[in-house]
């Protein structure tokens, strides 16, 4: 039987035992991951044709379009279903992928390239490089939130007496110094979150995030903070400070408990992000958020979509 998160019993899970029943082999996970590319049938990646031969005879390719042409008259655009998306240049078999995504999708608190090293059994290195690709592919562009809108912020970063005594000696300030700065906005109605590292929580960062983000006549909830103040939308605020955290219907719980979500993933499963990366690994923790309500497979099938037009490329991570 399907497995079925607590206080989500209208999921539809799925177990291992499924999993590596529905994906026995690399052929199958690969008309998979074609069924939700390409649901209208193979196209050319280069000019959009339907005008393909498939099965080509070719080391890595599956696919030629018939409607590019070289001077020569001879076609030379030559594709496969990885072309075109993050998958691009990856040796892994299909079914690595898919169960990547799977691993991905069902760890709320998200998975270390370690235990995908282990799991999957490839290098930790090329884990490190899958997991990213795959958060890449989470990554959304959101559209203005309808609203209302909680907007909070937060910081990223490992706890000042776990430093080492060189550099806790090094940084001077208290608090959040050396950490990344998060800001992040969560619609009530749809139950959407969007979140983004940002420079400093000045006015300007703050409320240039929140314009991006609340569609015109939103209500926006945020707390005290004087960077919210005198914002171009009907604000409402609570004072932390003085332990007021709930007033009506002004609060930013939705948003605490996102972060809450995200630190537990820092804390006990990477340890640490580095600040070139946190905002990929945010992306990570928005995306599962955003999805969650949605069945395993379907949450692994957006992943799949999202992956479309995308590329990332080891030299542009670690350059």
């Amino acid at each position: 039987m399907a497995q079925k998160a607590p206080g989500k019993s209208h999921r539809k899970g799925l177990t291992l035992v499924e999993l590596i029943d529905l994906f026995p082999d690399d052929a199958t996970a690969e008309a998979w991951f074609a069924r939700g590319r390409w649901p209208d049938g193979p196209y050319c990646p280069k000019c959009g044709s339907f005008n393909v031969q498939s099965d080509i005879k070719h080391k890595t390719m599956t696919h030629r379009c018939r409607d590019c042409t070289s001077g020569s008259g001879k076609s030379k655009t030559m594709f496969s279903m990885k072309t075109g998306t993050i998958m691009e240049g990856s040796k892994l078999g299909y079914r690595v992928w898919a169960i990547a995504v799977y691993l991905v999708a069902t760890n709320l608190k998200g998975v270390s390239s370690m235990k995908l090293h282990r799991d999957l059994g490839v290098t930790q290195k090329t884990a490190w490089h899958l997991a990213h690709r795959i958060r890449k592919a989470l990554g959304r562009n959101e559209a203005p939130f309808p609203g209302p809108v909680e907007v909070d912020e937060t910081y990223i970063g490992g706890k000042r007496k776990n430093m080492p005594l060189k550099k806790r000696k090094a940084m001077k300030g208290r608090g959040a110094v050396g950490k990344t700065a998060v800001v992040g906005a969560k619609d009530r109605t749809i139950n959407v979150v969007s979140a983004v590292p940002v420079r400093g929580t000045d006015k300007p960062s703050l409320q240039r995030f929140i314009a991006d983000r609340a569609a015109p006549g939103s209500t926006v909830y945020t707390d005290e903070h004087a960077s919210y103040e005198g914002m171009p939308f009907e604000h409402e605020a609570v004072n932390h400070s003085v332990g007021e955290y709930v007033r009506g219907q002004a609060h930013t719980n939705g948003m605490e408990s996102f972060w809450s979500m995200l630190k537990r993933g820092y804390h006990g499963t990477f340890h640490h992000f580095s600040e070139k990366h946190t905002g990929r690994y945010v992306e990570e923790f928005a995306g599962r958020h955003n999805m969650r309500n949605r069945d395993t497979l379907d949450q692994m099938g957006e992943i799949v979509e999202g992956m479309i037009d995308k590329r990332l490329k080891y030299r542009d991570l670690t350059a």
